[in-house]
């Protein structure tokens, strides 16, 4: 029987899920979490492994002769030194699509409480506020629509696109910048510059792997394309933005506000810059972890495994 090792469990299923589409496939064991140096103990065994974030290199695959597959557990595999895979002939696959509904619904919670600053309004009625108002009906801030609203959309995967399903929905105007504007046309939506969407929108939302190529592109340069009124959503890689730049922006009112799902360090051990900032909503990199989503997840790795031990893999990343 294959054995079949699960590094980092705890963030796909935290105990709400079952292990049974993998525990039909081999030898199952499953470890919450795994640090840099427990991984060769726990992996040494193993045939085939799920892992999220933790790291294989070189030196890892060097020390560990019985691994032939790893399924990543996340569309992105930036974790994996593909090459060095390669090179021992270990074939790696990620999954695609899981968590496009939850994401783009997180990115809309987002959008929502910054328009109608849902929590304030809860919490001022709690502390007594509409009982001492003189009026039916207040805001504490100024409200707005959605509707003839401008969103930016960065990148136009699946999320992406779900992304724009809803802006359509809310009557927003929707533009977007893309690598494959030709291939991902759409009803509705205008492909533009990375500069004119960041110039013309009300709300941009980025949703594009993090590379080499646009580490950083949220700076100080392209913060000051923005309108002041606009807001930015994050719930890609922190890599993507400039967190110190985006500081500023927010802090000088070059920007109305952001709200982030992803920061350069997660978690945050020492802190960030941007946490306890005014008008910026962070929440723990859980926009794609729906229980809807993890059931995905989990499925489509069991796919992955059952798939190598078919001798066809599928979801393939590199040779």
């Amino acid at each position: 029987m294959i054995n079949i090792v699960v590094l980092d469990g705890h963030t796909m299923n935290p105990g709400d899920l079952s292990w049974e589409p993998l525990e039909v496939l081999g030898k199952l064991k499953v470890y919450d979490q795994t640090l840099p140096h427990q991984v060769l103990e726990r992996a040494s065994e193993a045939e085939v492994v799920l892992t999220n974030k933790v790291v294989f290199d070189e030196k890892i695959f060097a020390q560990l002769p019985k691994l032939k597959f790893i399924s990543v557990t996340a569309t992105g595999y930036n974790v994996i030194d593909v090459d060095a895979a390669n090179k021992h002939g270990v074939i790696i696959s990620n999954v695609h699509g899981y968590a496009a509904n939850s994401v783009a619904q997180h990115v809309f919670a987002m959008i929502l409480e910054m328009t109608n600053r849902i929590v304030a309004h809860n919490h001022d009625v709690h502390a007594g506020g509409w009982q001492a108002s003189e009026y039916w009906s207040y805001n504490l801030f100024q409200t707005q629509e959605l509707a003839g609203k401008t969103i930016g959309i960065y990148g136009f995967g699946q999320i992406g696109q779900k992304v724009a399903d809803i802006a359509l929905a809310f009557d927003m105007k929707v533009i977007a910048n893309h690598k494959h504007p030709k291939r991902d046309q759409r009803e509705g939506v205008t492909f533009v510059s990375f500069e004119k969407m960041m110039a013309e929108s009300d709300f941009v939302t980025l949703h594009a792997p993090l590379t080499a190529d646009n580490q950083g592109i949220v700076n100080k340069k392209s913060l000051g394309l923005m309108k002041q009124t606009t807001c930015l959503i994050n719930t890609g890689r922190g890599g993507l933005v400039v967190e110190a730049d985006l500081k500023d922006a927010l802090e000088s009112g070059k920007i109305a506000g952001a709200g982030l799902d992803v920061l350069s360090e997660e978690p945050p051990k020492d802190g960030n810059i941007l946490i306890g900032v005014k008008n910026c909503l962070i929440t723990p990199h859980n926009a794609w972890a729906t229980r809807e989503s993890r059931g995905r997840l989990l499925a489509e790795s069991a796919k992955n495994v059952k798939a190598f031990l078919k001798g066809n893999p599928r979801n393939k990343i590199g040779k």
